[in-house]
């Protein structure tokens, strides 16, 4: 039974939504093929007489159920004996966050764990795209106030982003200057990024998937009336679109490179096709919304190209 077991470290299943999680969606296609999924959150993992162990259950998903887990049975499990590892809850990339990938690095030679706990570490979601700055708009990293006011000046409109946040969370326009706002918007966030206001962001952005080093889907999430934000989680929505030649020279060359930093699954952004600077490796979303729209199962491609 050693290779028909997959571990998920995630939020607990009753945080998630089933008719958008991607994490579910994965693990509904895996237990077609009679595999069992140990489910554990990340404050259960733990190394104990050098063994990795997590405190948590085998839980099984039906989508036709109202309640669509059921737990089986609650246990300790030694990682080890599973044949992959999911990194799928959410962020804040947090100390926490950064705490079980060190804890994960000491069996990734003995399982798959996905993505690659060394590569989630080394590659911060917003800073890593500035290996790709002459495609995104015009674009800062900083903390330096006087930095943000010059930029501001440049650009009249300026989107705020907190380097460590996610889904949408305390990003900020900024339409006109105010030191007071940005001074305790740099003290609660630190380093943040700083990019200039794309207008036909009212006509959504494109979320690209990347597999295993290849460009596999993309959807289009159009934020709701009077909202810049594309988040599904801030009421945007969903529909089908197709890559322009542009965004896939782009999206390819970075799928090869995060499939040389060991990044198996992904998710990128663009906005007017432009890279808008998330490139999600932490628990990238969206594929059951690409397969609500368009029947693409990417789930299968996912497990196919772990040649489970």
């Amino acid at each position: 039974m050693i290779n028909k077991i997959i571990a998920i470290q995630g939020d607990h299943p009753s945080k998630l939504n089933p008719l958008t999680d991607t994490t579910i969606f994965l693990a509904n296609e895996i237990q077609k093929k009679k595999y069992k999924i140990f489910y554990y959150e990340p404050k259960d993992l733990s190394i104990i007489n050098s063994k990795i162990i997590a405190k948590g259950f085998f839980v099984e998903f039906n989508y036709k159920r109202k309640i669509f887990f059921k737990i089986l049975k609650k246990q300790k499990m030694n990682l080890s004996k599973c044949k992959f590892i999911l990194i799928r809850q959410d962020p804040p990339f947090n100390l926490e966050y950064i705490s079980t990938t060190y804890i994960l690095d000491k069996i990734k030679d003995k399982v798959k764990i996905i993505n690659d706990p060394t590569s989630i570490r080394n590659i911060s979601e917003k800073l890593y795209s500035a290996k790709f700055y002459k495609y995104m708009p015009s674009t800062i990293f900083t903390k330096d106030i006087y930095e943000i006011k010059k930029f501001f000046k440049q650009h009249n409109q300026v989107i705020l982003k907190p380097i460590h946040s996610y889904s949408g969370n305390n990003i900020h326009l900024l339409k006109r200057f105010n030191f007071n706002f940005i001074k305790k918007f740099l003290q609660n966030h630190g380093h943040i990024m700083c990019q200039k206001y794309l207008s036909k962001i009212i006509y959504g952005d494109k979320r690209v998937f990347i597999i295993n080093g290849q460009v596999c889907g993309a959807i289009s999430r159009v934020p709701k009336k009077g909202s810049f934000l594309s988040n599904m989680s801030k009421g945007a929505k969903a529909i089908n679109t197709n890559l322009t030649t542009l965004e896939i020279k782009i999206s390819k060359l970075i799928a090869k490179d995060l499939k040389k930093e060991k990044i198996f699954f992904a998710g990128i952004d663009f906005i007017d096709q432009k890279l808008n600077g998330d490139i999600n490796v932490t628990s990238p979303t969206g594929l059951k919304t690409l397969y609500d729209l368009s029947e693409i199962n990417l789930a299968k491609t996912f497990w196919n190209k772990l040649k489970i």
